[in-house]
């Protein structure tokens, strides 16, 4: 086997791990590894029946689920090229995105083809329903007679069995074209992100590599989209590559349904996005402590001491028990919950990539992880800071490896304005990197707002400030008239909950906003706050559209 091959490490965990569990989807059917290798198989013969050649795109959107990955991994090891689309897309950008690409072929679930209009996807031949693999529609008469008698063609051919022997990978090239990722674009039309086949093997060999922890057998939740960078990457790349046993959660993860999830599952390694492990923090595990006894003991130095042993244990139970290590990615961490899970000495650490990336550009085990950094710098990616001293002064983070992409597909403009002159990815975010290497992030250099007298105030600093009120929901700092306003969605159950009304509310939201106004430099202080009874419209990867709430000055 190459090992600098990624389908060849998929291949190796398949035959090694053939009798093992592979995926189960939530209170669903469990496939082991021989399933999904003979899932593959069999979708490959659908392939050969509707004529789809190397090279040729296949659309993927639909929940998370064992169909999804099968679908995934027999494009990849047909040699044709995946199209991840996020399902919480509106029809309009699913419609763009699927006709944009060229997609030959879309599996899909059927709750989401039932809204498509066929006539917007000229371009697509046939279509799969992603819940039972069935033939939705077909222009190809071959197909439609192949899906006819599938039936008697795959008893046949499977009268003997399927055996470790019958799977066989091709070996692609490294710099061929794997996935067509499509960003969320806040601003303009989805950029189709190129990767190719040594970023998701970049990806996948460093996380084997440096995730010591995980074996063979051990349980993961998978609740991140898997249309997303991040959640193929590690959920599923990373798990499927080291014999793990993956868990479709196929639901919206609020903190109710995560805790059941953890409490059966039992993972070793939980990725998750900072909304969620903030609102369990906050919800679950903070209130407790601030009430009686527990009161009083945190205030005694030795006592305290056990008392955070006590709710470090409660909280790794809370994950199922077996938690090794929570990664936090996709966005910065409130530091107030930062600091409360440093002081329990809870295992988490912040990684930090984008999809350019696929995703990774540095991470950090928990037990040699910074505060307030999103870790080291991975292999064989490089990081420079474009400031004149990268360790003390801020400047865009550019980054090159072999992780980065190649493009963006049939966006040439977008490419050249992506890579400086000297072949390094701009990320647009700002940060500074330390004299051990580590990474850590000051902002997005689109979101800066400029102080009166030039100075670089950062909302996601103020907001982060804002949003550790249990009172706050989620804010959005904002530019008017050379002021800086707050916008506050108030989190209106707490409210309920201590009995205060809306009349009330600009006192409490006045005083909160004086309080944080005490900790800031003069040129950054919030001149007013608007309260908002909805919360803020959303990409689908949740983060706030900005530029719609950003008045032109």
């Amino acid at each position: 086997m190459n090992q600098n091959s990624f389908l060849g490490l998929i291949e190796q965990s398949i035959r090694s791990h053939w009798e093992m569990p592979a995926m189960t989807d939530f209170d669903g059917k469990t496939y082991l590894y021989k399933d999904f290798a003979r899932g593959i198989d069999q979708l490959q013969d659908y392939f050969k029946a509707a004529g789809v050649e190397r090279g040729d795109k296949i659309s993927i959107c639909g929940k998370n689920s064992a169909n999804w990955a099968i679908a995934f991994f027999a494009t990849l090891s047909y040699g044709a090229v995946a199209v991840s689309i996020l399902h919480e897309f509106d029809k309009k950008s699913v419609e763009f995105i699927v006709d944009h690409s060229d997609s030959k072929l879309l599996f899909t679930d059927e709750s989401i083809w039932s809204e498509l209009d066929r006539e917007s996807l000229p371009k697509v031949e046939s279509v799969f329903s992603l819940d039972t693999f069935s033939l939705l529609t077909s222009s190809s008469e071959n197909l439609q007679q192949f899906a006819a008698s599938s039936a008697n063609y795959f008893a046949e051919k499977y009268a003997r069995g399927f055996f470790v022997n019958d799977i066989f990978f091709r070996t692609e090239k490294p710099e061929e074209l794997a996935v067509i990722n499509y960003t969320s674009g806040t601003t303009s039309s989805p950029k189709g992100v190129m990767l190719p086949y040594r970023s998701l093997w970049s990806n996948t060999k460093f996380a084997n590599d440096n995730l010591e922890f995980i074996h063979a057998g051990d349980n993961i939740v998978c609740m991140l989209p898997m249309a997303h960078t991040y959640g193929l990457a590690f959920e599923v790349l990373n798990s499927i590559s080291m014999g793990c046993h993956i868990h479709f959660l196929g639901k919206t993860p609020s903190p109710r349904v995560l805790l059941d999830a953890f409490a059966r599952v039992k993972p070793r390694l939980v990725l998750a996005v900072p909304l969620i492990i903030e609102k369990i923090v906050t919800n679950s595990v903070l209130p407790k402590l601030h009430e009686g006894a527990a009161k009083v003991l945190t205030r005694v130095p030795l006592l305290n001491a056990i008392v955070y042993t006590k709710v470090r244990k409660s909280m790794i139970e809370a994950f199922g028990g077996n938690l090794n290590e929570v990664v936090i990615g996709g966005a910065a961490i409130n530091p107030d919950v930062e600091k409360f899970l440093r002081k329990v000495r809870f295992p988490y650490t912040v990684g930090y990539g984008m999809t350019e990336c696929g995703p990774l550009i540095s991470y950090s085990h928990w037990s040699v992880f910074k505060e307030h950094s999103c870790g080291k710098v991975v292999d064989r990616m490089e990081v420079r800071i474009e400031s004149d001293d990268p360790q003390h002064v801020v400047g865009e983070i550019q980054v090159r490896g072999a992780n980065v992409m190649l493009g963006y597909y049939k966006n040439e403009e977008a490419t050249r304005h992506t890579f400086t002159d000297d072949g390094w990815l701009k990320t647009g975010d700002l940060g500074v990197v330390d004299s051990d290497g580590y990474l850590f992030i000051r902002g997005r250099d689109k979101n800066m707002i400029l102080g009166p007298s030039g100075q670089n105030i950062y909302p996601e600093e103020i907001e982060e400030k804002i949003n550790s009120s249990p009172y706050v929901n989620e804010s959005l700092v904002i530019e008017e008239n050379k002021k800086i306003v707050a916008l506050i969605v108030p989190d209106f159950e707490v409210l309920e909950a201590e009995g205060i009304g809306s009349d009330q509310m600009v006192d409490l939201f006045g005083k909160l906003i004086s309080e944080i106004n005490a900790k800031l430099p003069s040129y950054s202080k919030i001149a007013s706050f608007r309260l908002q009874n909805e919360e803020f419209e959303k990409t689908p990867k949740r983060s706030i559209r900005r530029f719609k709430y950003q008045q032109k000055n």
